[in-house]
């Protein structure tokens, strides 16, 4: 099955052909299981995601529909992407690899706030429903299964270390890094032990963090952050012999 979430409500939806379906991917249970095996973490760093009064509700702050109140506080439109999470959340929750149960999402907003993905959630597919679901995250620090006591989003504590597998290498993903080719690069990580991944979730500016251990480039040219993630996904999937 999947958990769904629609305009900020989350609901369960069972498949009709309960046999044909794998089961549904998980967050490992324990220390063990988090430092070991298969798994792919995503951390989608400096994510624009902002609540804001506006109109006598809360709002998700973004470019489009804040322009003008922007601009008054002197604030510079262009930083306030949540698209480009929402975004990218659309692509990794949808990957094989994730549905195969070998992805592991967090995010960490541009304010700080660390977030932890649950990779059976099923993220509404307009982004003004993301955004409805976005605020009540960010208010109520959680967002909750109905068919169980499962969290779907979490805000949890800092620092992202804490939260990642002990020993894995951690990688970032930048213009600026070394040029690699991505399938030839994933075969010459140690096999069958998680690793991490650091994808800027901004539109423009610094995507370094001080955690990550050497930063690769996967294209001579420029790439949105969800093509980022697909050229990721599609590189482990075809490693791990994921249709």
């Amino acid at each position: 099955y999947q958990r769904r979430v629609h305009g900020g409500i989350s609901v369960s939806c069972v498949a009709t052909e309960m046999s044909s379906e794998p089961p549904a991917p998980r967050v490992p249970k324990s220390l063990s299981e988090r430092d070991h095996g298969r798994r792919v973490v995503v951390v989608l760093n400096d994510a624009t995601l902002e609540t804001v009064m506006h109109h006598k509700q809360y709002q998700l702050l973004n470019c489009d529909d804040h322009m003008n109140l922007l601009r008054k506080s002197k604030r510079n439109p262009s930083d306030f992407r949540p698209d480009i999470t929402h975004q990218c959340l659309l692509t990794l929750l949808d990957s094989p690899l994730n549905k195969a149960g070998h992805l592991q999402i967090f995010i960490r907003t541009a304010k700080g706030t660390l977030i932890r993905v649950h990779p059976s959630i099923r993220i509404p597919r307009t982004f003004k429903r993301f955004s409805g679901l976005m605020v009540q995250l960010l208010h109520k620090m959680s967002i909750r299964a109905t068919d169980g006591s499962d969290k779907l989003l979490k805000v949890i504590k800092n620092p992202i270390s804490v939260h990642l597998p002990t020993g894995a290498r951690k990688i970032g993903m930048s213009q600026t890094g070394t040029l690699v080719n991505m399938p030839e690069f994933v075969k010459s990580l140690p096999p069958d032990q998680p690793v991490v991944f650091v994808i800027g979730a901004m539109a423009h500016g610094s995507d370094e963090v001080d955690y990550a251990d050497q930063y690769i480039s996967v294209s001579e040219y420029p790439l949105s952050a969800s093509i980022a993630c697909s050229r990721l996904c599609h590189s482990f999937e075809y490693l791990w012999g994921i249709i």
